[in-house]
């Protein structure tokens, strides 16, 4: 017996792969009957909750989970062709004019989570570099490599990033259901429409973000098959619409691949970090409330937008909410879509910043 398989857990043994796709198939099963579950218990945005919930759960036991490759991208795809699908002038000409309110929420989401280092620091008990990376707004693979890159924890930085996207998911869209109403946006699509018209326009989502993923720019599957389903949708060359089932596939592989990503290795070395983590995402959702409250009021954006706007989880996961809530997600992926350039471009200028301030706030430097 090999020393992997001495010190493999009762859960790991019982799923253990008898080949590369059984991890796969797991995940999936799970995400399918967690999706069902909470669909039954009329949970809000279920299918991608439930088995966000479900594969976490298992993971977290110790069960050998993979996600389904390239589920998350084409998920993001599926969910950019549909707001592309009616991006209109007149859709485009409101964001625009949001443009002052953009920059200035995303200058408050980067003080907010700057500010938010400095309370994870003494809570998890970790160094000040890892902190920043661990808070900062933006993609987990990204700041948990750049946190490497700057002597951090990286798997701290993960962890963190992890809990927050999870919690943020699991509490913000309890909460405009709780706290507010479903929008009226409709999606333009002809009733004409039909179901194979989709597969062209996915291969064309498909075009656009591996045009723009060498780039580097932020959330290319979402953003790419946005902008290439927007000139298709304003050329008009033939009826096309997402289905139901289309977006209900969609968010079962974005939850699969969300709730994956919890490993009980790294939980249960950094219990302390997890705990913190989980204090650090209540904050941002206080936090983002606050500050959507002042959009709100002061762009007259209705509430339940302005919260998914500043909501700092994953863009994919807040434009989703939006999209089935019926409420305007082209105004909250612009939101998203600047924090994260912004942040992507700002970030080593803002650990310098950072460094300058833990040495006044903590009496020693980065």
């Amino acid at each position: 017996m090999s020393d992997a398989s001495k010190h493999r857990s009762p859960a790991q043994a019982a799923s253990a792969p008898t080949g590369r796709l059984a991890p796969i198939a797991l995940a999936a099963a799970l995400g399918v009957a967690g999706g069902a579950i909470a669909w039954r218990l009329r949970v809000p945005l279920a299918w991608m909750i439930g088995p966000m919930v479900a594969t976490a759960a298992a993971s977290l036991a110790g069960w050998l989970l993979a996600p389904v490759p390239m589920g998350r991208e084409l998920g993001q795809a599926v969910v950019g062709v549909a707001i592309g699908l009616r991006m209109t002038p007149a859709v485009l000409a409101s964001v625009t004019a949001l443009t002052p309110a953009i920059a200035l929420a995303t200058l408050g989401v980067i003080a907010t989570t700057t500010l938010a280092a400095f309370v994870l620091r003494p809570l998890g008990r970790v160094d000040a570099r890892t902190a920043f990376f661990a808070t900062a707004a933006a993609g987990m693979a990204d700041m948990a490599i750049v946190a490497r890159r700057h002597g951090g924890d990286a798997d701290a930085v993960a962890t963190v990033h992890a809990i927050r996207v999870a919690a943020i998911v699991l509490v913000v869209p309890v909460l405009v259901v709780a706290f507010g109403s479903g929008g009226t946006v409709e999606d333009i699509a002809s009733a004409d429409a039909h179901p194979l018209a989709l597969l062209p326009v996915l291969a064309l989502a498909v075009l656009c973000a591996c045009a723009l993923k060498p780039l580097g720019f932020p959330n290319p599957w979402l953003v790419g098959p946005m902008i290439g389903t927007g000139v298709f949708a304003a050329l008009d060359p033939f009826p096309a619409a997402v289905p139901w089932i289309a977006l209900v596939l969609a968010q079962v592989a974005i939850g699969i691949a969300l709730g994956t990503r919890f490993r009980r290795e790294s939980v249960a070395r950094l219990p302390r970090v997890a705990l913190a983590g989980a204090a650090i995402a209540g904050l941002l959702v206080v936090a983002a409330a606050a500050g959507a409250a002042v959009l709100s009021a002061a762009a007259g954006l209705p509430f339940t937008v302005a919260f998914l706007a500043l909501a700092p989880a994953g863009i994919t996961e807040m434009v989703l909410t939006a999209k089935i809530m019926r409420l305007d997600a082209t105004v909250v992926t612009a939101f998203q879509i600047v924090r994260i350039a912004v942040i992507a471009v700002t970030i080593l200028p803002m650990y310098r910043l950072y460094g300058l301030l833990a040495r006044r706030v903590h009496g020693s430097a980065i």
